[in-house]
C-alpha cells in the first residue's frame, strides 16, 4: 500500500515554483504529469503525485516554518553523495539553503540530511538514514 497518494500544494507565483521544482523533482525520479493554467503535477512510478496550485489570493505567502500547517517533506535518498548532489541542484533552481548537508547524530549515527526551502515556504529535507546492518 501507498503511503501517499498525492500531495497539493498551494504557490504564490505558478511559473516561478515549476521552475523551482521541476529540477528537483526530476531528479527525484518524478516525471511532469499535465501543466494547466491552475495546477501541474508530477508522479514518480508508483504513481505518487506532487501537485502545485496557484493561490486563491496572491500575494498570501510565503508560509513561515513553525507556524500552524505544512512543516517539511522529508525524501528517503540513497546516500550522502546523493543528498550532497540534491541540495546543490535545489540550491540551483533558487531554493533556500536552510541547513546544509551535515550528520544528525542526534536522531542516530547513520543519519545525513539537508534542508532547504522555496521561495512559498515550502522546506524539503533530503535524508541519508541507512538501516543499522547497513553500516
Amino acid at each position: 500500500m501507498a503511503l501517499l497518494d498525492h500531495l497539493g500544494i498551494t504557490v504564490d507565483d505558478l511559473p516561478r515554483a515549476i521552475a523551482q521544482f521541476d529540477p528537483l523533482l526530476h531528479e527525484l525520479g518524478y516525471t511532469k504529469g499535465y501543466e494547466e493554467s491552475d495546477s501541474v503535477s508530477w508522479q514518480n512510478g508508483s504513481e505518487t503525485e506532487l501537485i502545485l496550485y496557484p493561490a486563491r489570493e496572491p500575494g498570501t505567502g510565503p508560509h513561515r516554518h513553525g507556524r500552524v500547517g505544512w512543516q517539511h517533506l522529508a525524501f528517503d535518498i540513497a546516500s550522502r553523495d546523493e543528498v550532497d548532489r540534491l541540495h546543490r541542484i535545489a540550491v540551483d533552481a533558487g531554493w533556500s539553503a536552510i541547513r546544509d548537508p551535515k550528520p544528525y547524530p542526534r536522531f542516530n549515527e547513520r543519519y545525513y540530511a539537508s534542508f532547504v526551502e522555496d521561495d512559498n515556504g515550502i522546506r524539503f529535507e533530503f535524508a541519508y538514514n541507512p538501516p543499522r546492518d547497513a553500516d
